[in-house]
């Protein structure tokens, strides 16, 4: 007699599911389509950078998948609409749409230009906004479809001397939920949001910067890698909220416990930062246009001894979370 396998707890298949990634020329978009193409997904790469996202295309068909390159802008809405288009054209439906396209930019709130404040707003936001418009009626005459966006630990805990970029972060979240609410009669249509913590790629590196002084991400910093298995988890698994790293679950809970104090302490250790990093002239950085350098997935933050510091800024900001949730009990008392 032959065995009878019991499949029902293997995930969905990806092989041939049509996914569109925007800002998928480098950093953890790039290790996203990279993710999806190891599943045997087909891929529609959108992002300013049609040199890199070429690359990434013939990386993704080595590792099994299809893939096609769409150069877009994520702050033109019709842009946007074209790249859905063509991806309907490409795969027939839209099964999963990851809204990621973004940018940075740091510096004195008065200091920094109104038009970068403006700009990293459209990006972040309005071209979040604009992807889930061009997908939603393919969702809905489909009647299935996940949408999946790449938010950041920056929709829980606000940024001193990078407020456009908190702005836009915040934004999303209430987008996200706000249309959550909207789709609740469609059950198989699912907005799902990840809020990683800080990530080992180039995104600072490309930063608009008028701090005057060079930019790091705040260690810990979490391979990008660990993203995108998310983000292919959810595209099988799909749910409302997903954190990554043990830093962003603690600091989403400091700061909910006690806002102004975590707040004033976050200010403090930026203002100090900045009065040792080294010199650097003001720059705009992407957020106008797309930059040549820094299109692999990785940054360069990360050293062999980077995993045992990470282990003890965890345990520090553990000790710091129990202490700050006694002094909130005890203030309530």
């Amino acid at each position: 007699m032959s065995k009878i396998i019991n499949r029902t707890n293997e995930p969905p298949s990806l092989s041939g599911k049509t996914v569109v990634i925007t800002g998928a020329s480098s950093g953890v978009g790039r290790a996203i389509a990279l993710g999806f193409a190891r599943k045997g997904a087909k891929l529609i790469l959108g992002a300013r950078r049609r040199f890199t996202l070429d690359e990434v295309v013939e990386e993704c068909k080595q590792l099994g998948g299809t893939a096609m390159a769409v150069t877009t802008d994520v702050t033109d809405a019709d842009a946007v609409k074209r790249l859905a288009a063509m991806a309907m054209e490409f795969g027939g439906e839209i099964d999963i749409w990851v809204n990621n396209a973004g940018v940075l930019a740091a510096g004195p709130f008065e200091e920094t230009p109104v038009e970068v404040h403006d700009e990293v707003i459209r990006i972040n936001l309005m071209g979040y906004i604009h992807g889930a418009h061009a997908v939603i009626p393919h969702f809905k005459k489909q009647r299935k479809g996940i949408l999946i966006n790449n938010i950041s630990l920056g929709g829980w805990f606000p940024t001193p001397y990078a407020v456009g970029y908190s702005a836009s972060k915040f934004g999303l979240r209430g987008f996200s939920e706000a249309l959550r609410g909207e789709l609740h009669k469609w059950p198989d249509i699912h907005v799902c949001n990840l809020f990683p913590a800080f990530l080992d790629t180039p995104g600072i590196q490309h930063a608009g910067n008028y701090t005057g002084r060079e930019l790091k991400p705040a260690p810990p910093v979490y391979d990008p890698q660990r993203v995108a298995r998310a983000v292919v988890f959810l595209a099988q698994h799909p749910k409302q909220s997903t954190t990554i790293g043990g830093v962003a679950t603690l600091l989403r809970l400091a700061h909910f416990l006690l806002p102004t104090l975590t707040l004033n302490i976050t200010a403090r250790v930026i203002e100090t930062y900045f009065k040792k990093a080294d010199p650097m002239p003001a720059t705009s950085g992407n957020v106008f246009e797309p930059l040549d350098f820094g299109t692999s997935i990785h940054g360069g933050w990360n050293s062999p001894a980077d995993e045992e510091r990470r282990k003890k800024k965890i345990s520090t900001l553990l000790l710091i979370s129990g202490f700050l949730a006694g002094v909130y009990l005890i203030k309530k008392l």
